[in-house]
């Protein structure tokens, strides 16, 4: 566990907000899994490390060390619901969740906000638990219709 919670959270926060959230795919470093994405940050002695398979329907883990050792982990899976969907049809949904994920702050550390709202689409994000053992849900609706759906779960390494 971190020495010092306040600046996990602090960390964990920048660390997404600094990935995916506002740079997308183009914040890529070389993967170690063939095949995947992954995206990483890093600030004095902790680590961030997002690995991720696919688009339309993705699966992939987040890993937080300090000092070198794997303190934190969250696991998640979702995409678009949309059937076979173009990257035309699931780039805005994509742009619409990064600026929902930009949102993350102490109050919602694992993904975004409970809710977002702009013009016809709405980011909902429902979760239970604590940094130590969690679990959640996020949806996105465009004019009322559910088109992308994510689940996520984690906690402290122990």
């Amino acid at each position: 566990m971190p020495l010092h919670l306040e600046s996990f959270t602090d960390f964990l926060v920048e660390a997404k907000k600094r990935t995916y959230a506002s740079q997308g795919d183009d914040a890529s470093v070389q993967p170690l899994l063939s095949g995947s994405k992954q995206l990483e940050y890093r600030s004095g002695n902790y680590f961030y490390r997002d690995i991720y398979f696919g688009s339309s329907f993705f699966i992939g883990q987040e890993t937080v060390e300090y000092e070198n050792r794997p303190i934190w982990s969250m696991v998640y899976s979702g995409g678009v619901l949309v059937p076979n969907a173009s990257w035309e049809q699931m780039a805005p949904i994509y742009e619409f969740l990064r600026q929902a994920l930009r949102l993350v702050d102490h109050k919602s550390l694992y993904r975004g906000p409970n809710r977002y709202e702009q013009n016809n689409c709405i980011y909902e994000n429902e979760y239970y638990g604590t940094l130590d053992d969690f679990y959640g849900n996020e949806t996105i609706l465009v004019d009322g219709q559910k088109v992308y759906e994510l689940r996520y779960n984690g906690g402290f390494i122990r």
